[in-house]
């Protein structure tokens, strides 16, 4: 691996990253029955639902406790007491998930104590109320994200009165597509398996057209299932780096208040992540990998020589989440795709590290780039020509300015439609995404040809 990018600038220009309340908010979406709320000012839930709502394509509210002037200086208590009453009021919501913006936090506010102090008779139906400390200076929305998911199970995550249950597994599948869980959920079905997976916006961000208006879409993990997280009989964290980068994961808040069996593993991507997954799924389960699987997964083979011939050295890069970039590349690695760049707005300081443990054999061909900005991934292009992009919409006018393919992958993608039902994970997300690569590298051959050939 070389060495980290340093950067000769101090200002950060287009970050390649988003805030952490909207991780936060993504979590609480995939709870049945749940608000979130933003503790802060109005134009950050305005700014998060845009980015909602221009991926998964669904109506989208978050509430905020809009912050003025006079309340950044005295502080927000009566705000967040008013936007609870009104959340409760108009939504009779079962969970009402609150995340603390910049500002709230910059002034200090005493988020448990207010939380004391709310009035129980001022919440119609007395919904459950969840706090997450998410100030975007410390942290992206893929931390956001992992600490919503913590501070729900350390709330609802009962350890008393709930029996056993040696058949349920907790999944925590990280930042991903719809279309990945409900491929996820498959997958633990066909092993004899039931799961409680946190979150799980599966239908709530990818659901059916409505006959009529609905305060709150159905769907979501209860707050029944996750009081039943404790008693399960392992715990699944899909993400490597949010594992030892976490001061506390909720899988290993399960294992050390609960003795559930925690199983750190990365993102399902690609082979190897893929085949580490179903070991885990054999081992808990004590059933062998179906034909089915095996089937998709030599399916997924045989595709990769068939267009070896065309991705074999090619260079790529590779930007996103930590946990994200880090499961492509290991994909890219195993098709003969060089992943030159891989570049994070996340600050871990691991990701060079695991890089080099997942992929060894590119030993100094790998360049990464931490708490990047796509100011720095542009300038590094002119330098490492890559063949091919791979991430996120926001990088489109670097490929633009290329001339080279992106591959939208990741979140946000906000100029196609279909970002939700994008496949990364499992034998048959990798098939999917190994012909798109390819394909985009012929269609890239074809265009630029003078002759225009139309066999390849």
């Amino acid at each position: 691996m070389q060495g980290a990018l340093r950067k000769n600038f101090v200002s950060t220009r287009n970050p390649c990253k988003l805030c952490a309340p909207l991780g936060a908010a993504l979590v609480f979406k995939g709870i049945e029955g749940a608000v979130p709320l933003l503790h802060g000012s109005q134009g950050c839930s305005t700014y998060i639902r845009r980015y909602l709502i221009s991926h998964f394509r669904e109506p989208v509210d978050i509430a905020s406790s809009n912050f003025s002037e006079e309340t950044a200086i005295f502080g927000g208590e009566k705000n967040l007491a008013a936007a609870l009453a009104n959340i409760a009021t108009q939504y009779h919501p079962d969970v009402i998930g609150i995340a603390t913006t910049c500002l709230s936090e910059t002034i200090g506010e005493d988020m448990a104590g207010i939380l004391r102090n709310i009035p129980e008779d001022s919440l119609n139906g007395a919904p459950v109320l969840v706090h997450v400390s998410t100030p975007s200076y410390a942290g992206s929305h893929a931390e956001g994200f992992w600490a919503a998911t913590r501070a729900v199970v350390r709330r609802l995550a009962d350890r008393k009165n709930v029996p056993e249950r040696p058949n349920q597994i907790n999944i925590f599948p990280g930042i991903c597509s719809p279309a990945d869980l409900r491929y996820l959920k498959e997958i633990v079905a066909d092993f004899g398996l039931s799961a409680v997976f946190l979150p799980d916006y599966s239908q709530t961000m990818d659901g059916p057209g409505w006959p009529e208006y609905r305060a709150l879409p159905a769907g979501g993990t209860s707050v029944k299932e996750i009081a039943s997280m404790s008693s399960s009989a392992a715990s699944l964290t899909l993400g490597r780096i949010a594992c030892v980068a976490q001061e506390q994961t909720a899988g290993e808040f399960l294992r050390y208040g609960s003795a559930v069996a925690h199983h750190p593993l990365g993102m399902p991507v690609g082979i190897r992540e893929t085949d580490e997954f179903m070991r885990v799924l054999e081992k808990i389960s004590g059933t062998s990998l179906t034909e089915k699987y095996l089937y998709e997964r030599g399916r997924l083979t045989d595709a990769m020589v068939d267009g070896h011939k065309y991705v074999f050295e090619k260079k790529a890069f590779v930007y996103g989440e930590e946990d994200l970039v880090l499961g492509l590349a290991t994909f890219l690695s195993e098709i003969g795709i060089i992943p030159v760049l891989c570049a994070s707005g996340g600050k871990s300081g691991h990701l060079r590290r695991l890089l080099a443990e997942r992929i060894p054999e590119l030993q100094g061909r790998i360049e990464t780039a931490d708490d990047e900005d796509f100011a720095g991934i542009a300038e590094s292009a002119k330098r490492l020509r890559p063949d091919i992009l791979i991430g996120n919409s926001k990088g489109y006018h670097i490929a633009r300015q290329l001339d080279v393919p992106l591959i939208r992958v990741g979140f946000p993608v906000h100029d196609r439609i279909g970002a939700q039902r994008i496949l990364h994970y499992g034998y048959r997300g990798a098939l999917e995404l190994y012909d798109r690569i390819v394909n985009a590298l012929l269609d890239k051959k074809q265009d630029d040809s003078q002759v225009g050939y139309s066999y390849l």
